[in-house]
């Protein structure tokens, strides 16, 4: 166990951990909803502070981002443990083994090491994924520290229930962040996730303000979170409170975790989405998890010229110039949104 950050102590032993917006008040020897934060003699303990149980390169696409450095690879790394319980977690067995009584698991880790493998490894940045980066904040921080010492980039891949304590702290560490929004339900994060919408739409927010660089992900589910009115709604809150430039990635949902009798999602109700985004005002919208679709591809919502030729994960072109011209489409002239 090592110290974690973020909590207060309270009468009678017990402490408030202040990382996410649980705000789970512990009395000794309890852990929070993640289950790798315990209160051990009335102070706050994380266990997965140098425990790395993901660790690979990636492309940047894959996160996903793809108005953020296009092309690059990133360190990807995590620990086990979520803040959430959601029934179609698609890496349930990383994020939900702490949640089910497992030990923790993952190899010693040490921040300092992790973002020198970046850069030996020809990474541009470092991206806290896969799992929950709210849960292993510790290493998170650290290791973003030592990546930003080395002239690397830091990518958060979260659900965005972080507490607000935790953006401002990562808020100077951090270049680029994918933020899941699940729904647009207060019902749907309640029953299938085990958290609210609330924070969310918060944190989304607070991230914009922050300046990180922003997308959103929305994993379409059959009959659960794929109706015209939800996902209308979802599209018109990012244009109008995050702007028409933040990219939406709607995602392909395939059978997992408590779900697996949910189809995979049609790819014509991908289509439907991307319309409905596009119709809310939204400049980029992309369809996940369908390889070879047209729609991934990047075009200037100006001209319609294509700017970026993606299949999957893998730039194949890229018609955004170089020096004082990158990121102008090469059609009309006009600047694309992205950190090119």
């Amino acid at each position: 166990m090592h110290p974690a950050q973020l909590w207060k102590p309270l009468a009678g032993g017990k402490v408030q951990c202040r990382l996410c917006a649980h705000f789970c008040v512990l009395a000794d020897g309890q852990r929070g909803q993640c289950a790798v934060r315990i209160n051990d003699g009335g102070a706050l303990f994380t266990l997965v502070a140098d425990r790395v149980a993901a660790l690979a390169a990636d492309p940047v696409e894959k996160k996903p981002l793809f108005h953020f450095r296009p092309g690059t690879t990133t360190l990807s790394l995590a620990t086990v443990g979520c803040n959430m319980s959601c029934a179609f977690c698609q890496n349930a067995s990383l994020s939900q083994g702490p949640r089910s009584g497992e030990p923790v698991q993952g190899r010693p880790a040490d921040p300092a090491a992790l973002a020198l493998a970046a850069r030996e490894h020809g990474c541009a940045s470092l991206s806290y994924t896969y799992s929950e980066p709210t849960v292993f904040f510790e290493l998170a921080r650290a290791t973003a520290q030592a990546a930003r010492a080395l002239g690397l980039d830091n990518i958060l891949v979260s659900n965005g229930f972080m507490s607000p304590e935790c953006l401002e702290a990562l808020g100077p560490l951090i270049q680029a962040a994918n933020i899941d929004l699940k729904a647009f339900s207060e019902d749907f994060y309640r029953e299938l996730c085990g958290a609210r919408l609330g924070p969310v739409l918060d944190n989304l927010r607070h991230i914009r303000a922050l300046g990180w660089w922003l997308e959103v992900t929305t994993l379409v589910i059959p009959g659960l979170n794929d109706s015209d009115a939800e996902l209308a709604a979802l599209a018109r809150f990012i244009a109008t409170e995050l702007g028409p430039d933040v990219p939406w990635h709607v995602s392909r949902f395939h059978p997992d975790h408590r779900l697996r009798g949910v189809p995979a999602t049609p790819v014509a109700t991908l289509e439907r989405a991307w319309r409905l985004g596009r119709d809310a005002g939204l400049r980029f919208v992309y369809p996940g998890n369908v390889p070879g679709h047209d729609a991934e591809s990047t075009r200037c919502p100006d001209c319609g010229a294509l700017l970026l030729r993606r299949t999957g994960f893998a730039v194949r072109d890229d018609f955004l110039g170089h020096g004082q011209q990158r990121g102008r489409c090469p059609g009309c002239g006009q600047p694309v949104a992205g950190v090119w």
